[in-house]
């Protein structure tokens, strides 16, 4: 197995690592200062967050660069960031840190641009990020940052951040989906 991946794969396996330390109710302590707090449970799973999806550009880069991309790579890299996002996202929305509806729009394109891919794919072509997806992930990534941090620095300012964050990246994910299938309607069969 190369190195990108190895890489994909221990993203893969990160997702119920940040999960156990959102989810299990365990106290580890808090930080807090004015009428900002935040547990160091969630400290633990926004650094693994981070580090996370900061290897989604990383196994890929590595892939062309030495000129190694695999079937395999090609079909874990989007499911690795897809289980990422959704496990988060969920996660958040059990937390109570996260609007049901928001997370149901991002996973459902995740998944819908997903099988799309996996159809060009099987046609022998690979769809490429575009510009809107490249921008989608980013502030997906930003948001979800902000809601693990509890909306930390803005919240320090009363701003809401974090909201204003789900709602955008909500729009831009059906904007980006709607994108990839106009682009990409000869791959659908009509019959």
């Amino acid at each position: 197995m190369n190195l990108p991946n190895k890489i994909t794969l221990a993203r893969i396996f990160l997702v119920p690592v940040i999960m156990f330390f959102l989810l299990i109710k365990m106290d580890l302590g808090s930080l807090s200062f004015s009428d900002f707090e935040i547990t160091y449970n969630q400290i633990i799973a926004a650094v693994i967050f981070i580090i996370a999806a900061s290897t989604d550009g990383l196994d890929g880069y590595i892939a062309r660069k030495n000129k190694i991309v695999t079937n395999l790579g090609k079909l874990l890299d989007p499911l690795a960031d897809k289980l990422l996002v959704a496990a988060v996202l969920i996660s958040l929305v059990e937390m109570d840190k996260l609007n049901a509806l928001i997370a149901i729009i991002i996973i459902s394109r995740e998944f819908a641009v997903t099988g799309l891919r996996q159809i060009a794919l099987l046609e022998g072509s690979v769809m490429a990020a575009s510009a809107w997806g490249k921008w989608k992930t980013a502030i997906q990534i930003t948001m979800i940052i902000a809601l693990l941090l509890n909306n930390f620095p803005f919240a320090l300012i009363d701003f809401p951040f974090d909201v204003i964050a789900s709602w955008v990246a909500a729009a831009i994910t059906v904007y980006s989906g709607i994108d990839y299938f106009v682009k990409n309607k000869h791959l659908i069969p009509v019959e």
